[in-house]
């Protein structure tokens, strides 16, 4: 008798252990799809910011580049601006200066600006 209460028992210490061994694996399995789920929640504000950076970060580069483009063609300007000066400033302190030379050399330089 003691035998079948033991097979019996041990039958259903059995089943119980399997119980408790699917169960802990179903645990694992939902607390895993309850992390995966709670990482995705975090990490699609933070790609939608990512990707509102990038976005931020081209117009940036675009206005930069624009930017350079105006200092290039504003440094152009006032380096032909300064060699016109520098011409009319000699022109006015030469020597033999006259208003008939520093005329046409104003002139001269209108022309060549298409004015």
């Amino acid at each position: 008798m003691l035998s079948i209460l033991g097979v019996l028992g041990g039958t259903g210490g059995l089943a119980v252990i399997a119980t408790v061994v699917v169960q802990r694996g179903k645990f694992k399995a939902d607390a895993a799809d309850t992390l995966t789920d709670a990482a995705l929640t975090l990490v699609q504000p933070l790609r939608t910011r990512v990707a509102e950076l990038e976005e931020a970060a081209l117009l940036a580069r675009a206005q930069l580049d624009s930017a350079r483009e105006q200092e290039q063609q504003l440094r152009a300007t006032v380096w032909d601006l300064r060699r016109t000066l520098e011409r009319w400033r000699g022109a006015i302190l030469a020597p033999d200066a006259t208003l008939r030379r520093i005329r046409a050399l104003v002139q001269e330089g209108e022309d060549r600006r298409g004015r």
